[in-house]
């Protein structure tokens, strides 16, 4: 895998960077998307281990700043992976209908 967007150096000296829609340790994929801190269920070990993390990718805690440039990154990604032909398109709108529709209890 070719070098991604910098997020951080861990204190043992990997890398965690956005490569290809993930967020990779040491060019390992960890994550595909990040979750706020207060919505995990781990979050009061997490900031006693980390406090100033405010979002989690996998295992790797996220300051807001590491977070921003992570969230930008990924979001780069998806927007470079986007097919944009008509029946792509189509079956987007498909899934999202469908997702809605189970949200919303039809089975």
């Amino acid at each position: 895998m070719s070098h991604g967007v910098l997020i951080k150096t861990t204190e043992d000296g990997r890398r965690v960077e956005v490569m290809g829609g993930w967020v990779c340790l040491a060019g390992v994929p960890e994550a595909d998307r990040l979750v706020e801190i207060l919505e995990h269920p781990n979050r009061q070990a997490i900031l006693r281990a980390v406090p100033g993390a405010t979002h989690v990718a996998g295992r790797l805690p996220l300051t807001h700043e590491q977070a921003a440039i992570a969230q930008g990154a990924l979001a780069a990604a998806r927007r470079e992976d986007l097919d944009a032909r008509p029946q792509a398109l189509a079956q987007r709108i498909r899934r999202a209908a469908w997702a809605k529709a189970v949200a919303d209890g039809v089975e």
